[in-house]
């Protein structure tokens, strides 16, 4: 946005010059040719002439073209200088966005790969969790009631049961005291509900 109104303030600032330009130096011809052939210039140190001139008015005219002419070609080095500032600019722009896409593109791959990373992650849960739960649909449901009551984490004792077979379920949930039966039994029916 900043560059496009940029880039329209110097080419309208370019348009100006352009028609004030031509203005002058045909004021300044037009100039030069009332002056008389009898005028002398003399050659001054640098590239400028003292002139000679038929009237005050004719000088006076002569003097305020030069004047305008070095200020607009002051105005063309500046907007030049202008327009190079913001070219640089422009360039250090696009290189941040390019910086910035290609950081974009990194994160994305990261973000991909960490979602690899945590899917692998509750596959090996869930596998380590059915292993679990065999092992406990195994034991006596008087031995698994008692390892399972002893548990702190109850996320864990609820997915344990969770996948067992019902049969082997009920009869360790049967095996549990009635508070911590009651309390898997709830954590139980959260699960269903995710």
């Amino acid at each position: 946005m900043m560059k496009k109104i940029f880039l329209s303030l110097f080419v309208f600032c370019l348009s100006l010059t352009s028609l004030y330009l031509p203005t002058i130096s045909k004021a300044a011809e037009e100039g030069q040719k009332e002056v008389t052939t009898s005028e002398k210039t003399t050659p001054t140190t640098g590239f400028s002439q003292k002139k000679s001139y038929s009237s005050v008015e004719e000088r006076r005219l002569y003097n305020t073209l030069e004047l305008e002419r070095a200020g607009l070609q002051e105005k063309i080095k500046v907007l030049a200088d202008k327009e190079k500032e913001l070219k640089t600019l422009e360039q250090e722009v696009d290189k941040k966005f390019e910086q910035m896409d290609n950081k974009i593109r990194e994160l994305k791959k990261v973000q991909q790969k960490t979602e690899e990373l945590l899917a692998l992650k509750d596959q090996a849960e869930l596998k380590k969790i059915k292993e679990l739960s065999n092992i406990y649909a195994k034991m006596s449901p008087e031995k698994a009631a008692l390892v399972l009551s002893s548990l702190k984490d109850q996320q864990l004792a609820a997915d344990l049961i969770n996948n067992m077979k019902t049969k082997s379920a009920a009869k360790i949930l049967e095996q549990l005291d009635k508070i911590k039966a009651a309390t898997l039994t709830t954590t139980l029916s959260t699960l269903s509900t995710e």
